[in-house]
């Protein structure tokens, strides 16, 4: 991340919520204490999103986050306690699944949770340079992308233009499933098996990543999310 003297340096910086003054401390190696601190308890970083779950699936959401004054202090760079690859959906907004706000999580959302160059260096980012403890990749119930798939390794349907891509990607995850006469069913299993591959994929894919969990205690996790009562199931 470093300035090649073409302002890409800023560019980043700007992307990724990093001020002219924080940059270099991140560039350095030398997080703030708090994400120090932080940096080795994924499970409690889990029991966090758990806890935020729980009261979205309850209907007692706190919104926390959301004030001017919150907003305001986040000016000067970012610390989310977790990073979530989630789908691109409408219908799974991480931070009011989890009910977490502005600066809490670093999102990355792709359909059916395709890993591909952009959402692999995404999340070496946030593991990287902002030091989160916890990477979830969170699939969801009746998940479009991953039902294309299915019906394109059936021979019920066939894609076209960029989506085709997609569905290229999770194909090996339907093609993994154990066959079921029930349609939902096999369905549920295919989203589940997606978000796994997608985990084995970040970690086959980036030293990064096999660094952070071997060396600092980073833990790469799969969830899946239940569209009719929004409870989120971690699956490893």
């Amino acid at each position: 991340m470093g300035d090649t003297g073409d302002g890409s340096a800023v560019t980043r910086r700007r992307l990724f919520g990093i001020t002219a003054g924080t940059a270099a401390t991140v560039v350095a190696g030398a997080a703030p204490a708090t994400a120090r601190q932080g940096r080795r308890d994924a499970e409690g970083s889990w029991r966090k999103l758990a806890e935020g779950n729980a009261r979205f699936v309850g209907g007692h959401q706190r919104h926390p986050h959301e004030s001017l004054r919150w907003r305001e202090s986040l000016a000067g760079g970012q610390h989310p306690f977790a990073a979530v690859l989630g789908c691109a959906d409408s219908r799974v907004p991480p931070e009011l699944v989890f009910d977490h706000g502005l600066g809490d999580l670093f999102t990355v959302r792709a359909a059916g949770e395709v890993v591909d160059e952009a959402v692999l260096g995404s999340v070496e980012y946030a593991v990287e340079h902002l030091e989160v403890p916890l990477v979830v990749v969170l699939g969801h119930a009746n998940c479009g992308a991953v039902s294309a798939a299915v019906d394109v390794v059936r021979g019920r349907g066939e894609v076209t233009g960029g989506i085709s891509s997609l569905v290229r990607a999770i194909e090996p995850a339907v093609l993994g499933t154990p066959a079921d006469p029930d349609d939902a069913v096999f369905l549920a299993r295919c989203v589940d098996n997606q978000a796994k591959r997608a985990v084995r994929l970040l970690l086959e894919r980036s030293a990064t990543l096999r660094a952070a969990v071997a060396e600092h205690g980073v833990r790469v996790v799969a969830a899946s999310y239940e569209l009719t009562t929004g409870r989120v199931t971690r699956l490893t």
